[in-house]
């Protein structure tokens, strides 16, 4: 059974999204409390945690930048927060969704076995998977990047999207296609500048690893390129 982590404070709610996950065959651990929540998630091999923003103790956002130093499994976040801000900061921080509350349970469900089963599918198989462009490599089975030689630290969604980049060379792709691609689902127009965050970021941590010249070219109006 895969096991599920809700983070909310409002009982009801969490009680209900354990019903639609138990009849789905999942096991469910709810915890009320952000620290608590926090201390749960780190501790046990959960396959997806589900997070509200607002929290005793410490917000949703300070929870998931706090797995994500630790863990790459799936994270949603589930808010009556429907700004675009806070949706862009919750992708930006590691969230793989972000669901506005009133919701419909049913979709809450399709959503966490469709990030599962993605996860499952980009976790490293048995046979070593190395990837060499220019001063870079990627380790596909050890989730490591090296440039000239030195392991640069990556998220999860920046791996991913650094190394989805590097497989498909030469080729410009816009702001949705990337999103589609890496984030699992389609794109809303107020989430999309989670891939401007994220290239920035593999930008910024090539540049401070002494690599000359970024391989990803911004293509002004139609997207983003990797150069070979």
């Amino acid at each position: 059974m895969k096991k599920i982590l809700i983070i909310e404070d409002d009982e009801s709610i969490a009680n209900l999204q354990k019903d639609y996950l138990e009849i789905n065959e999942m096991e469910v651990t709810i915890e009320t409390d952000g620290k608590k929540g926090l201390q749960s998630a780190l501790d046990y091999p959960y396959d997806l945690i589900i997070v509200d923003l607002m929290l005793p103790s410490m917000d949703g956002f300070e929870i998931c930048k706090q797995i994500r130093l630790k863990k790459q499994l799936p994270i949603m976040i589930a808010s009556a927060k429907k700004e675009d801000f806070d949706k862009v900061r919750g992708l930006g921080l590691g969230a793989n969704d972000y669901l506005v509350k009133p919701f419909s349970p049913n979709e809450l469900v399709a959503r966490v076995k469709a990030h599962i089963a993605r996860y499952q599918s980009i976790q490293p198989k048995s046979t070593t998977a190395i990837l060499e462009i220019q001063d870079i490599r990627i380790d596909q089975t050890a989730h490591k990047v090296f440039v000239l030689e030195q392991e640069v630290i990556f998220t999860n969604k920046e791996f991913a999207l650094l190394l989805f980049l590097a497989e498909h060379p030469n080729r410009v792709w816009n702001k949705e296609e990337l999103f589609e691609k890496i984030w699992g689902f389609d794109v809303l127009d107020t989430e999309v500048s989670t891939v401007v965050v994220h290239i920035k970021r593999i930008r910024e941590k090539l540049k401070q690893a002494n690599l000359s010249s970024s391989p990803i070219e911004t293509i002004w109006g139609s997207g983003y390129r990797f150069n070979h």
